[in-house]
């Protein structure tokens, strides 16, 4: 994969790129043994980004910016953009073959987030479609700013992972990364949410049709919309001045 093409979209950067890229992407720090973030965008992520000085700290640190939204992708080819649900990256897209690749080239992976109680059920599933996978798990329920976060750190130190998931949730898993960055050893590092939930079958997961059709979103508030009303009926509205400056800076290219 060439550079990619990086868009200025709603008030924030974003990579054209596909689930393959990132995992080549991926495959190339760790044969090189260097330290990358692959980050990723989504409407909650950028209204974050907008009110949250440590969230665009972070992504200014990131080497690949995912777009993590079909909606954002449906602005971008308002906006003129070449992209497609092609370009759509999230962990639940990209799992299968991300699990593959660690099984073929032995990456050590190492994932921060969950509970403990769902860590063992989150692990079985993994390594009954990949058991010869490398994985080590530490729950996200800990104090991030104690001494569980040194013992954390210590740990990472020792096992050396190629690879780190952080699935603490948006901003904290975020937070997480840019405070320990410094100390945390030359690995790719993936924030990737609720991952591990999914794996451990404690959050529904969506069927990726949903996804390909756009109404992912929908499907997952009808299963939570208690959590997730906010953050898709009210959070959306924070962009709009985003979204016109998109507008205007289109105007000013036609």
């Amino acid at each position: 994969m060439d550079k990619p093409c990086r868009l200025f979209l709603l008030g924030a950067e974003v990579d054209v790129i596909t689930p393959a890229d990132v995992m080549a992407f991926v495959g190339r720090k760790v044969a090189a043994k260097e330290r990358a973030i692959v980050a990723n965008h989504n409407l909650h992520s950028l209204y974050l980004f907008q009110r949250r000085a440590d969230m665009r700290a972070f992504y200014d640190k990131a080497d690949l910016i995912e777009i993590d939204s079909t909606p954002m992708i449906a602005w971008a080819k308002l906006m003129g953009h070449k992209v497609s649900r092609t370009h759509r990256c999230t962990y639940l897209d990209f799992r299968e073959d991300f699990w593959a690749l660690a099984q073929k080239n032995g990456w050590r992976v190492y994932h921060v987030g969950g509970e403990a109680a769902h860590n063992a059920a989150s692990k079985a599933a993994i390594l009954a479609r990949y058991p010869r996978v490398h994985l080590d798990l530490h729950t996200g329920f800990f104090d991030i700013n104690g001494p569980a976060n040194a013992l954390l750190l210590a740990d990472l130190r020792d096992k050396k992972p190629d690879v780190l998931l952080v699935g603490m949730g948006m901003p904290r898993q975020e937070t997480w990364i840019l405070n320990n960055l410094d100390r945390l050893p030359d690995c790719v590092i993936l924030p990737v949410g609720a991952a591990f939930d999914y794996e451990a079958g404690v959050m529904y997961t969506p069927p990726r049709w949903t996804g390909r059709l756009g109404i992912e979103w929908l499907v997952r508030f009808f299963h939570e919309p208690k959590r997730l009303f906010e953050r898709y009926f009210i959070e959306p509205w924070w962009l709009i001045p985003q979204a016109l400056r998109d507008v205007w800076r289109l105007k000013r290219t036609a």
